[in-house]
């Protein structure tokens, strides 16, 4: 049985895209033994030898998304309850699931309700798979692991090309200092940079 495994990078970021991964493959491949575990327990070095391993599994489907700070904006600001940024990720979501063969689907419950993340994926996917919807699913499943993995080393990717036009912008978590820092010293120029999140609290505190 092939199994599908799907989680984001970049949710809580103020600045860049929030990534998302999905992965196929055949069950019986253990990726636990590869070293697979949630990218957030993994260097940066380590995430990035354990895309290239993964990349080499015979079989193996990756699809990566990219959700662009404009289109981040537009549902958080604009929609409805339950139609924000959980919805939107629901949506991408089913579409890569709908893009991968497998008859399994885990995905990291972007919701607090993981019923509600389940219900609002299966509303959009093309073909029938069983779907689980899990908190922690990056921790749990070793595909979702995988995802994790792909996720993380792609958004980092495009932070860094983000970096080599516009500077030291931090990791661009709210959490990060420089990432703080960068905003208060750039606040005049927030509506000419394209990779800044304008809906996010951060932001608006920073602007305050």
């Amino acid at each position: 049985m092939r199994v599908i495994g799907v989680d984001e990078a970049g949710r809580g970021s103020v600045f860049g895209p929030l990534v998302i991964a999905g992965v196929s493959i055949d069950n019986a491949i253990d990726l636990k033994a590869l070293g697979v575990k949630d990218s957030k327990k993994l260097s940066p070095k380590k995430r990035e030898t354990l895309f290239s391993q993964l990349s080499e599994i015979n079989g193996i489907e990756m699809i990566v998304k990219e959700l662009k700070p404009s289109l981040i904006d537009r549902y958080v600001l604009n929609g409805q309850k339950h139609m924000k940024l959980n919805y939107l990720e629901a949506k991408f979501m089913s579409l890569i699931i709908s893009s991968l063969h497998g008859e399994l689907a885990v995905v990291d419950a972007a919701d607090t309700s993981e019923r509600l993340f389940a219900s609002q994926i299966s509303s959009f996917l093309k073909r029938k798979v069983m779907l689980i919807s899990s908190h922690h699913a990056d921790d749990i499943y070793p595909v979702v692991s995988a995802a994790s993995i792909i996720a993380k080393v792609n958004r980092d990717k495009m932070i860094r090309n983000i970096q080599a036009v516009y500077g030291k912008i931090g990791s661009g978590y709210p959490s990060d200092p420089l990432t703080r820092e960068y905003l208060r010293e750039n606040i005049g120029s927030i509506n000419k940079m394209p990779f800044v999140r304008r809906s996010w609290k951060t932001l608006k505190r920073v602007l305050e």
